[in-house]
């Protein structure tokens, strides 16, 4: 059942950014989680976090969520001071956390009933289970349900009160690759409903597949934010070649190409292997042939690959997200 309210004026109708945090720290007497962050998130944007676990990602959500108050700083959420105004931020957001509990004993139709009730709006549970596709699993216990069915559900859950700004906190762990990839629909469809959406992720292909923006977050800091490809532009050299000639190139004509870097060469079974950097992908894969040639060989293989968000995090941090 849909209880009809007066609806509230959100920051997205005032041109407002949805969240605006500055200068959040937090700290557990000697242990920093944060150690001042500041950034806006616009509306109607999925925003993610990325960064491997420790980095402060779910720190920094708990604190946007009025779940813990932060040491310094400030956060408006949808308008509203954090912790001054807790209450009615919860009321407007959603949120999914890296593990839920249910009530073990109440099917799933009734737990979105349940949750539900403690709000002002709500809405209609066997709706939001169509949306997952688990209409069919509506009077099925949490027990139930495989791995990929209670991600599902948890997702679903953090929609029963109808929120402007949504929050996953690692929406797609320990799932599959097929699974992962049924969740990435899931999300993309609360963005397309009118909902803004903050997720904490540390896979790199997850936040270039969601995201609009990423923020890298790196010991309790953001250390670079941008779009996924702002961010792979920055790099000062974006692409990674790789050449199999059947004659070895010169070396130090390979080095010497403008904008290339990390040049490495090693003679394999398929022929002699030159791997790079390059800033320019078009003019260096030219010069690679040309060299070819003048070797008195010819390119057997070559592919060129654009950077990803994993060589932007460790150009910025100096590691791995695996790390």
């Amino acid at each position: 059942m849909v209880r009809s309210v007066p609806q509230p004026v959100s920051p997205s109708t005032r041109g407002e950014p949805v969240i605006q945090a500055r200068g959040l720290a937090k700290r557990y007497g000697n242990l920093v989680a944060l150690a001042g962050v500041s950034f806006e998130v616009n509306a109607g944007e999925i925003f993610g976090l990325l960064g491997p676990n420790g980095a402060g990602k779910t720190t920094l959500v708990e604190i946007l969520e009025g779940l813990t108050d932060p040491t310094e700083g400030t956060a408006s959420v949808l308008g509203l001071e954090v912790t001054r105004q807790p209450v009615e931020v919860k009321k407007r957001i959603g949120v999914q956390l890296q593990a839920s509990s249910y009530h073990q004993y109440l099917t799933l139709k009734e737990i979105l009933d349940l949750f539900g009730s403690f709000y002002p709006r709500s809405a209609d549970a066997m709706e939001l289970l169509r949306r997952v596709r688990l209409e069919d699993r509506a009077d099925a216990r949490i027990g139930q349900l495989s791995g990929g069915m209670k991600q599902r559900f948890s997702i679903v859950a953090a929609l029963v009160n109808e929120p402007e700004l949504v929050f996953f906190d690692e929406p797609t762990a320990g799932l599959d690759p097929d699974a992962r990839r049924d969740l990435w629909d899931i999300v993309r469809g609360v963005r397309e409903s009118g909902a803004t959406v903050v997720m904490t992720t540390h896979y790199m292909e997850e936040a270039e597949a969601l995201c609009d923006r990423v923020a890298f977050m790196h010991a309790g800091e953001i250390a670079a934010l941008d779009t996924p490809s702002g961010l792979v532009r920055s790099l000062h050299a974006p692409y990674r070649i790789h050449v199999i000639t059947s004659e070895p190139l010169d070396a130090a004509a390979v080095r010497g190409l403008s904008g290339t870097s990390e040049v490495e060469q090693v003679e394999s079974a398929d022929g002699w292997v030159t791997a790079m950097r390059a800033a320019e992908a078009p003019r260096v894969t030219s010069a690679l042939a040309r060299l070819a040639e003048e070797a008195g060989g010819q390119v057997v293989d070559l592919a060129v690959l654009p950077a990803t968000l994993e060589d932007v995090f460790l150009s910025v941090t100096g590691r791995g997200l695996t790390d």
